[in-house]
């Protein structure tokens, strides 16, 4: 039998409630694999033992009551950006190394009403800035599938405790990718939902616009399985959408017979790594055997995604880190009596070298002269982005492209050159500019390295992508892969 810490959350549950194994015991698993292989992968920041075992516990009464859900009894690791009460939460940022937060985030308590069992919080990138998960304030997470190379980011530590085995599926956010690129580095299935459909209340906001809250599992099932615990209207969060609460798994396991797959060429861009095209190739080619029917389709407009990208996302994040000032919480320098001098050192001591960049970055944008040039245009760049989506799905159901142009690269390798680092992001930025739903699964290996296809839909075309991708997943096994750490 596999140990109980590869299980997925359908095998989890199946044998919980059939009582062959107990949540105690499940979760004793991964703590386990947790001792064994964190020192190595560092994929937390902060390992929660006590809570873990005593919610598990709790969801063996529940269990032996007959009053349980699909996460049940189910460990999760929570990204270090979702506020956990009584538990820090410090974005992976000096500035908030001492905080701890007072309520837990929407989603945070959809995972607990369901009896799910936190294991601790993810390492990422600072304040989610970041696509390596080198630029945590504390340590780098490493990949599981090769040590020497990045996650991915920013949400690496998510992705990289479900790879390594260390949990059995994990919470992200994804403002520009942060779910998905790092899901494809490591070889697991990752969802950015619709923007609207899943709370922002307890997410620390790095650009408001753009960052939506998403699940990192073992399989597309097991997303599906999260995504029914944390969807749904929040009166506590403006931008939450009201709809029909649905069951994502109902239609896994279906035909994908006539469903019609858009490739953009845009997103084949250059420097796209041969293997990576390769096993894309392959990908597309399974999916039309499965039934699906392949249609060339443009999106010009993608060639601003970039450039949209980071003049949007740092201006949020300039006004959206203006409260860490070091006057109400978080780091505070207490090096002198002046005021000026110590809300200047509180932000130069307690932000990174990257949030610095973007920060100033943003500030540039919104200045006065400058705001029409850059943020007015990027907005209206942004409304093109999205009108030829709306343009492209009149035509197909989904579109395919690759998650990341490159497969996971060596630490340190890109950290000099910043716009290299950004340009990993190419083809999952564009989703969260028009707000979109997007899923990468598995689909090969280029040099041992995992490689991750994403499926790209309407508005709450969640149920869509979740069927097409289960239809390749169940047909080709790739997320039945384990590292060899």
């Amino acid at each position: 039998m596999e140990k109980l810490n590869w299980l997925s959350i359908q095998e989890a549950h199946d044998q919980l409630t059939s009582k062959q194994i107990s949540s105690v015991e499940l979760t004793q698993a991964c703590l386990d694999r947790i001792n064994a292989v964190e020192d190595e992968v560092q994929s937390f920041l902060t390992i929660t033992p006590e809570i873990a075992l005593s919610q598990a516990a709790h969801a063996d009464r529940l269990l032996a009551a007959g009053d349980s859900l699909p996460l049940t009894g189910i460990p999760v690791q929570i990204k270090d950006v979702l506020c956990t009460e009584g538990v820090p939460t410090t974005c992976a940022s000096r500035m908030l190394e001492n905080f701890i937060p007072v309520y837990n985030a929407t989603v945070v308590e959809k995972l607990s009403n369901q009896g799910a069992v936190m294991l601790g919080k993810g390492n990422m990138d600072e304040f989610a800035m970041g696509s390596s998960c080198e630029n945590s304030a504390f340590h780098p997470t490493r990949n599981p599938w090769d040590l020497e190379r990045v996650p991915g980011g920013s949400s690496g530590g998510a992705a990289a405790s479900v790879a390594s085995g260390e949990t059995i599926f994990s919470l992200g956010s994804d403002t520009g990718g942060s779910v998905r690129q790092p899901a494809s580095l490591c070889g697991v299935v990752g969802l950015k939902p619709t923007y609207g459909l899943v709370s922002r209340y307890g997410l620390v906001a790095f650009a408001s616009s753009l960052d939506q809250v998403g699940p990192v599992g073992r399989s597309v099932k097991d997303c599906a399985f999260v995504l029914n615990a944390i969807a749904g209207h929040d009166a506590k969060d403006a931008t939450s959408v009201v709809r029909e609460q649905k069951d994502y798994t109902s239609n896994l396991g279906q035909e994908i017979n006539g469903l019609k797959l858009g490739i953009p060429k845009e997103y084949f861009v250059d420097g796209m790594e041969s293997g990576v095209r390769q096993v894309i190739d392959e990908a597309i080619a399974k999916l039309e055997e499965l039934g699906a029917s392949i249609h060339p389709v443009s999106l010009p407009t993608t060639r601003y995604a970039l450039a949209c990208y980071y003049i949007i996302a740092p201006s949020e994040c300039s006004a959206n880190l203006a409260r860490y000032d070091g006057v109400k919480y978080g780091y505070s320098y207490q090096g002198t009596d002046d005021l000026w001098e110590a809300l200047e050192k509180t932000r130069e001591f307690g932000f990174g070298p990257e949030v610095t960049r973007r920060v100033m970055l943003g500030t540039y944008a919104l200045s006065t002269g400058y705001y029409d040039a850059y943020y007015l245009k990027a907005q209206q760049a942004r409304t093109l982005i999205r009108q030829d989506f709306d343009q492209v799905f009149r035509e197909v159901d989904a579109l395919i492209t690759p998650t990341s142009p490159v497969t996971a690269f060596k630490i340190g390798e890109k950290v000099g050159d910043p716009v290299q680092m950004y340009l990993i992001d190419a083809c999952t930025l564009p989703v969260n500019i028009a707000g979109l739903p997007g899923l990468s699964i598995p689909c090969g290996f280029s040099d041992g390295l995992p490689v991750g296809m994403q499926f790209i839909g309407p508005h709450f075309s969640e149920e869509t992508l979740l069927k097409a991708a289960h239809a390749y997943e169940i047909a080709t096994d790739w997320n039945k892969s384990r590292p060899t750490l």
